[in-house]
């Protein structure tokens, strides 16, 4: 109780940052620089409408995600606890700008450049996590893992369990629920404690179904519970994305969203939900690869946000997210998706704006609008839950994470955006969104590519981004201007865009592992021509760094 306590309170008291002042020690300037990638932005919502109970309930939840930072450092590197609390203790100048970087980054290194450490003495950012056994290569978990019977196997790869050493050197698999157990119990706790409070039935089964998960190490119902989540309150809470497993992609790290729903913009958004199918069957794809039938449940949430943790709040913040991941939900129930609104925004107006203005031509700045990015997000999260999943290779029956195992995190998310992109197109012909978006919606797209490039190709959606602007460049779609400022060709930016979503989801389909690396490694890198961008952009933040205001004033 001892470290998550201390983990809270150090989480809620950030300092402020900025510029790097003149005059300092290099040591300092080169932690100040890390934070100062970032802009502070105060995330405030409005409550007002919330019962006292359910404001109670809000609190306990916080309390619960706040937990899952202590979870979520250990899965990064089996060091970053006992480095907390040494950094905690140094009150200097250059001590709290060390502690300020690494709870902005969740780890000793510096998630933008390339995963650089910026402390003495700290080992390389560990690939496979802190998800597999010490001293153990990824080639001898493969290995170990082949030979694993079929169910055994499924254990070993599952979102779910760790890998790690039996006394007499063996690998053994270990579930979350007895890896992390003293936190979970006491996470499983809050929840139980806030579905006493809250009066909305869904969230209360919800956060039951959760808390059991927490402990049973099953999270199918609880995540079925989330998906039918209709009440004021939207908190998303447990293992989630696999983006921490370099090695194979297998390993979910925890993370949270507590949110509160906007029901006017959730409303407006709930259009999209009948539209699934018909993209589905429209895909840019041999039909044989299309679902015939995809999940029935496809809620869409407009929410804003007041607090987040773990896997969901370090160095770059997420706008929206399409869960759950596992493929089961998916193919039986559908996935949800959540636009995060104040992060959005606040992204748009303090990051996305300014880079347009230093990027792009100027007939194309003028026609970047927070509409088109807002709906492309959606967009981007829809197609999560579209195209191929489930797949077969050969004979064997398989998914794509599995088939295309290091590969596949930087593709999906190519995959996602430019086939959200495609199905933008597709519904301003089909007069489902306004034809005015088709002048905006791909000089928006084009920068927020430079926005996600400046996250470093180390990084799944700065890697896939690149793999799409420079394939974009390459069919003529983007065009780079003497000046070196880039711009839209609209005669060839969507042919450009079917050819791209079509190669995508074919080595999706197909599982080409060998194809979807000789793409990423070709494609997937900064250019000349978009470096001398990135080089322009940089007296611009890279990101926001959010201050939970209204979070930290619950009790």
């Amino acid at each position: 109780m001892k470290k998550i306590v201390l983990w809270g309170l150090l989480a809620i008291s950030l300092p402020a940052h900025g510029v790097v002042p003149p005059n300092l020690s290099p040591e300092l300037a080169k932690v100040r620089q890390i934070t100062g990638q970032f802009k502070a932005v105060e995330l405030r919502v409005d409550l007002s409408a919330l019962p006292e109970a359910e404001k109670r309930a809000l609190a306990k939840m916080v309390e619960a995600a706040r937990i899952l930072d202590t979870i979520f450092l250990n899965q990064v590197w089996a060091g970053n606890e006992p480095l907390l609390y040494s950094l905690s203790n140094d009150s200097s100048p250059l001590g709290r700008a060390r502690l300020h970087a690494f709870q902005l980054e969740k780890g000793p290194w510096d998630r933008v450049n390339g995963g650089q450490a910026f402390l003495d003495g700290v080992p390389e950012k560990p690939a496979g996590g802190n998800f597999y056994p010490a001293g153990a290569s990824k080639d001898e978990v493969a290995a170990w893992m082949k030979k694993l019977s079929p169910s055994e196997k499924a254990r070993a790869s599952g979102f779910f369990t760790t890998v790690r050493r039996s006394p007499d050197g063996k690998f053994v698999t270990v579930p979350y629920s007895q890896e992390y157990q003293g936190q979970l119990q006491i996470a499983a706790q809050l929840l139980r404690a806030a579905a006493e409070l809250t009066q909305q039935p869904t969230l209360k089964h919800f956060l039951n179904k959760r808390a059991d998960a927490f402990l049973s190490n099953d999270y199918y119902d609880s995540d079925v519970a989330w998906m039918e989540l209709d009440a004021s309150i939207d908190p998303t809470i447990g293992p989630y994305e696999v983006y921490e497993d370099g090695w194979f992609n297998y390993k979910a790290a925890f993370e949270s969203f507590i949110n509160v729903r906007d029901d006017a913009e959730t409303k407006k958004l709930s259009r999209f939900s009948g539209e699934l199918q018909d993209l589905e069957n429209h895909l840019p794809i041999e039909p044989k690869f299309r679902n015939p039938k995809i999940g029935a449940l496809a809620p869409i949430r407009v929410v804003n946000t007041i607090f987040c943790s773990g896997d969901a709040n370090h160095g770059v913040q997420t706008v929206a997210y399409n869960l759950p991941n596992d493929e089961r939900i998916s193919q039986e129930k559908g996935t949800k998706r959540v636009m995060l609104k104040n992060v959005q925004e606040a992204k748009f107006h303090g990051i996305l704006e300014p880079i347009a203005g230093l990027a792009l031509s100027s007939v194309d700045r003028k026609n970047v609008a927070f509409d088109a990015f807002f709906t492309h997000i959606l967009m981007h999260e829809i197609m999560h839950g579209l195209g191929p999943h489930n797949i077969t290779v050969g004979v064997k029956s398989t998914t794509v994470r599995e088939a295309l195992e290091d590969s596949y995190s930087a593709f999906e998310e190519a995959k996602a955006d430019i086939s959200g992109l495609w199905a933008l197109q597709y519904l301003v012909d089909k007069g489902v969104i306004d034809k005015r978006m088709e002048q905006t919606m791909y000089t928006t797209f084009l920068a927020s590519a430079f926005r996600s490039i400046r996250f470093g190709v180390g990084e799944a959606h700065g890697k896939g981004q690149a793999m799409q602007i420079n394939y974009l460049t390459d069919a003529g779609g983007i065009q780079v201007q003497q000046s070196g400022l880039f711009t839209i060709d609209p005669l060839k930016i969507k042919t450009a865009v079917m050819a791209l979503a079509h190669d995508i989801l074919t080595i999706q389909a197909t599982g080409d592992r060998k194809r979807a690396k000789e793409m990423l490694d070709r494609l997937g890198v900064v250019r000349p021509e978009v470096q001398k961008i990135i080089e322009r952009l940089k007296s611009l933040p890279v990101d926001i760094e959010p201050v939970f205001t209204t979070a930290n004033q619950l009790h």
